[in-house]
Parts: structure tokens; sequence; C-alpha cells
């Protein structure tokens, strides 16, 4: 396989996820191309369902997926971590080490090499530069903070 041209997605969410779904399911599953998704997390919930979760009526684990068992479904490769640098004349990424929750290096840096790169990285919420807004807002661009969110409501309902 590693003659095959090597398309490499950079971000799972919607777009990327699609995106390998479709070419491993076309290229992929035909040996045409090697098909690789690059993701920091190990599984995706769909971003306009995080509002569910925050308030309790969606079960997350119910409706993620997981990458792994999604690639081998779909003909493609997960690698886990952070692309952390990009060398374009080597046509190379470096995805950083992934660290456990307690820092333990789970898995190393490394670099892969690409044809084709995408970088589907989607988009987080943004406060302008607004004074207060980092300190006192609850935002939802991860499963992360939707829990949190869905954690500190409980809580305050608990108070009363």
């Amino acid at each position: 396989m590693e003659n095959l041209h090597h398309i490499v997605v950079v971000g799972g969410g919607a777009g990327g996820l699609e995106l390998v779904t479709r070419l491993g399911n076309k290229l992929g599953k035909k040996h045409k191309a090697r098909i690789s998704l690059v993701d920091a997390g190990l599984t995706h919930v769909w971003k306009p369902l995080l509002h569910e979760v925050a308030s309790g009526s969606l079960d997350a684990s119910a409706n993620e997926i997981n990458y792994r068992a999604h690639a081998r479904k779909h003909h493609y490769e997960f690698q886990l971590g952070r692309m952390s640098g990009l060398d374009r004349s080597a046509k190379e990424i470096v995805i950083a080490a992934f660290h456990d929750d307690e820092g333990n290096e789970v898995v190393p840096e490394r670099r892969i090499r690409y044809d084709t790169l995408v970088i589907a990285v989607g988009s987080t919420a943004n406060d302008f530069g607004t004074p207060g807004a980092q300190e006192h807002c609850l935002f939802l661009d991860s499963l992360r903070q939707a829990r949190r969110f869905h954690n500190l409501m409980l809580n305050a309902f608990l108070r009363k």
C-alpha cells in the first residue's frame, strides 16, 4: 500500500468524516488510494446535536461514531492525534504526541507523508475579543463542553 496515492484528511468533524467515508468507499475499498483521517479524539458527535447533550435530552454515547470502527467499515485508516506541524516541501504533517488524562504518553509524535492533504478542522465559537466572554460563557464546540454544561446545569438545579 506504500505506492498508493495517499490522501490525508485532518479533522474528523462532519466535513472530514463525510469525505473520508466517501473516499474510503470509492477509492480505499478498491485499493486505488490510501485514505487516512487524523483527529485529536477517538469519537465524533455531530456538532448540531451538542445542545441536546448539554440539556440531557440526548445520550451522546448512543450517537457517537467511533473513528476506528468506522475506518474499518469504510476502508480508511485512523490516526489519533492533533496536527502540530506541516512540512510542505517534504509533503509531511507532524502529529503531536497523545497523552492520557494523567499526562502519560500513549502515542508518540509522528510524521505522516501525504500526496494530497485536506485540512477540515471546522470552526469553533468566536467571542470576538469581548471582555469577559471567555471567563463567563459556556461554549458548545465539543462533547466535553456539552457534558460540562450539563453537569453545571444539574448541579444548579440540585442546589435550589
